[in-house]
């Protein structure tokens, strides 16, 4: 097995998000409703059937602006939007399992730092993003759903900080589009995943130095999305290793 190619970034971009920091904003749950993304979002399209297809009703309004603002032929299309806790812990453990056997020398400290800069825990007073229905991972996609590039030379997770440096031409243009698309309507970026972007939770307050955010947790009805997960759980049992390229 081989460590995976990973690129310089600037780290004068973007905003540090550290997990004290996430803690120390209040929460002001505004009671907002999840919505379904496919009903108000129509120019989005949902790129894995596990994706739970529902974000807080403000974010879908802001997620179909953004995918209005795109060129013809480029799509937004979402690979997660809101998560259970049982979901992100299932997350949460893969991770932290993946990064044991790749650095089975590190301290347990030092590998919770390493799984913490990818997923969120779920044992903090600040609820990860994705489980108040505030947070979504998008693509941009052709109109034939194929992925545009936004990382090469480099792989998704190799290139994941928002900033990466040497990128080849066309996908630092593509990158460029995505993210410039996505805070002109209003998101925050977390800036180690050029994936990731939310609205109204402790992330983005901490990202727009905001002191207080108004999504906390939010919870669905398990009938909801039964099939989602279960669909979910089952790719897990083939993931690959994100900290490791494929032999």
């Amino acid at each position: 097995m081989s460590r995976k190619l990973i690129a310089k970034w600037d780290r004068s971009k973007g905003r540090p998000e550290p997990i004290r920091l996430l803690n120390k904003i209040e929460e002001r749950e505004n009671h907002e409703p999840l919505v379904d993304i496919r009903v108000t979002c129509p120019n989005i399209v949902i790129e894995k059937p596990q994706v739970i297809p529902y974000l807080r009703k403000t974010v879908t309004e802001m997620l179909q602006e953004a995918s209005e603002k795109l060129p013809p032929g480029v799509h937004l299309a979402v690979i997660d939007a809101w998560r259970p806790m049982s979901k992100q812990q299932r997350i949460f453990d893969f991770v932290w399992n993946c990064a044991r056997e790749t650095f089975p020398d590190r301290s347990i400290p030092a590998l919770r730092r390493t799984v913490c800069r990818w997923v969120a825990p779920t044992d903090q007073p600040a609820p990860p993003g994705h489980c108040t229905g505030a947070a979504v991972d998008v693509w941009l996609v052709n109109s034939d759903g194929s992925a545009i590039d936004v990382c090469a030379p480099y792989d998704r997770f190799g290139a994941a900080p928002t900033y990466a440096l040497n990128l080849h031409e066309d996908s630092q243009k593509n990158r460029d589009l995505l993210v410039k698309t996505m805070l002109s309507v209003g998101f925050s970026n977390c800036r180690d995943e050029w994936w990731h972007y939310s609205f109204g939770d402790a992330g983005w307050a901490v990202r727009t130095e905001t002191s207080t955010c108004h999504y906390g947790l939010i919870e669905l009805p398990v009938e909801m999305y039964r099939e989602q997960e279960e669909l979910s759980i089952q790719s897990f049992l083939t993931r690959p290793n994100p900290f490791i390229d494929p032999v």
